[in-house]
């Protein structure tokens, strides 16, 4: 049976989309020293491009180009080969991950409409042909600076249940929920818990369901 898709009550249709877009605005405005301190030290460290880009599928799936500041470096092998992410990912790059700083570019992307402030994270366009019709659910909202699953966990959690909590959200979108997420997140940013898996320095590859 084919999963039923929500129905957006008054805040996600009338308050979510404007909220998002001036919160973006006064925290780039506010945070616009932090940004411009963090582009200079990427730059002095990991060298250019100072912006790590990539594209992600976004609401209804459509396609978006990500922006963060870069983490790791391009460091390669004999033949040429990127060398493994937990080779290329810096003290430095450790650090901005551990504060979400490397984030803060995807401001831009919420300005943009690609993003939202809550919402499901955005990830890999290959992970698309992977996922259940109900894994598929994720799209149907904006994908988000943070989410209901990164402040329950982060990249600790399995892709399972990550998912599942994905699903939730777009269930249960409302002002308080979105309120929630955010002090969560904020909780677990100070803490600094949850940024790597136990075998990865993020999360691992989704390999598809079983």
């Amino acid at each position: 049976m084919a999963e039923e898709m929500h129905r957006q009550g008054f805040y996600e249709k009338y308050v979510k989309r404007p909220q998002d877009f001036l919160c973006a605005l006064a925290a780039i405005l506010i945070l616009s020293p932090v940004l411009l301190a963090v582009a200079v030290c990427v730059r002095i460290k990991l060298g250019s491009p100072v912006l790590f880009k990539q594209q992600r599928p976004g609401l209804h799936e459509k396609i978006f180009q990500l922006y963060k500041f870069r983490t790791m470096t391009d460091a390669r092998d004999e033949n040429g080969e990127l060398l493994p992410d937990e080779i290329r990912l810096t003290p430095f790059g450790k650090w901005l991950r551990s504060t979400s700083l490397d984030e803060l570019p995807e401001l831009w992307n919420i300005l943009r409409g690609d993003m939202a402030v809550i919402g499901p994270r955005p990830l890999l366009v290959k992970y698309l042909s992977l996922y259940s019709e109900k894994q598929h659910r994720r799209h149907e909202v904006r994908p988000g600076l943070t989410g209901y699953a990164q402040s329950h966990g982060r990249n600790t959690v399995s892709w399972e249940e990550r998912f599942e909590m994905d699903v939730w959200y777009v269930d249960h979108i409302s002002f308080v929920t979105d309120i929630r997420v955010l002090v969560d997140t904020i909780k677990t940013v100070i803490k600094r818990e949850g940024v790597s898996s136990e075998a990865s320095v993020t999360m691992e590859e989704f390999m598809g369901n079983d």
